[in-house]
């Protein structure tokens, strides 16, 4: 069933895209070209196909934890910081970008 020019109309209101009527008319020959060359997914035997919602299935998180394991990976501070230019404390000291108002560093 092909989508008449109010089918159309609706969408690009739904879009908050204005269209002309020559525009209108010409975007509905697009869509419906489209919508054709869709066709031939209609055709696939999915008998007993279940949907796929995500192409890795179940899998709901793929990042891992903030979990710093001191033994393997963490470097200590002190070497972190030694060829640092500028260093305050534990954290390393850099140009402020956002303002040069006194105070900031």
């Amino acid at each position: 069933m092909p989508l008449s020019q109010k089918d159309v109309a609706g969408i690009a209101d739904y879009a908050r895209i204005a269209l002309t009527g020559d525009e209108l008319q010409e975007m509905t020959a697009y869509m419906n070209e489209a919508v054709e060359l869709l066709k031939p997914i209609t055709e696939y035997d999915l008998d007993g196909v279940e949907p796929t919602f995500h192409p890795i299935g179940d899998l709901s998180n793929v990042m891992g934890g903030d979990v710093v394991d001191a033994s393997v990976r963490a470097l200590p501070i002190d070497v972190a910081l030694k060829n640092a230019g500028s260093s305050e404390g534990r954290y390393f000291r850099v140009p402020s970008i956002l303002g040069t108002e006194e105070g900031d560093r």
